[in-house]
């Protein structure tokens, strides 16, 4: 299933919608301004805290946590290097790891693990600048099939490389 991220570009805090392919408004992605690191609430329309999407500081790779409930599902790591191809690591709580690769500046990426494609997130799709698609696997009954965890690891994704742009 496709779900549109519409980034507003100049907002303050990095507040923005996610969509599903109809237009029905299916995330809200919360970013907190004024923070010491950088961190992001993934809502429920209704405005349920989902998901807490934050950097943890003083490591030596750069990395993002995402919480459900106040507990780690996730951890979003940059490798300390690689020549061949941009690569992030995510390691899943009580499932195989992801592994996120392609053109992060360009937002075309890809990420899975050993089952196979768990999403892919592109920007090709649309000529607006601020409006990528995360098509997520939701035939998978694992983690790698919720919604929630795959948008929340591709605003750590974004978040993480965009530091890079900058």
């Amino acid at each position: 299933m496709k779900f549109l991220v519409r980034e507003r570009v100049f907002d303050v805090g990095d507040d923005f919608w996610v969509t599903d392919e109809q237009g029905a408004e299916v995330f809200w992605v919360d970013g907190k301004a004024l923070r010491i690191r950088t961190t992001f609430e993934l809502r429920a329309p209704e405005g349920e805290v989902l998901m807490v999407i934050r950097k943890k500081l003083f490591k030596v790779r750069d990395q993002m946590r995402i919480e459900r409930g106040g507990k780690t599902v996730a951890t979003v790591r940059k490798r300390l290097f690689n020549p061949v191809r941009d690569k992030l690591d995510v390691d899943v709580e009580g499932a195989p790891d992801w592994e996120v690769v392609g053109n992060f500046l360009d937002k075309e990426y890809s990420i899975s693990d050993e089952e196979g494609t768990v999403a892919v997130i592109s920007r090709k799709w649309f000529r607006v600048r601020d409006t990528y698609a995360v098509d997520v696997n939701t035939h998978r009954s694992d983690l790698a099939g919720d919604p929630a965890l795959v948008i929340s690891v591709a605003v750590a994704v974004d978040a993480l490389t965009s530091e890079e742009e900058n």
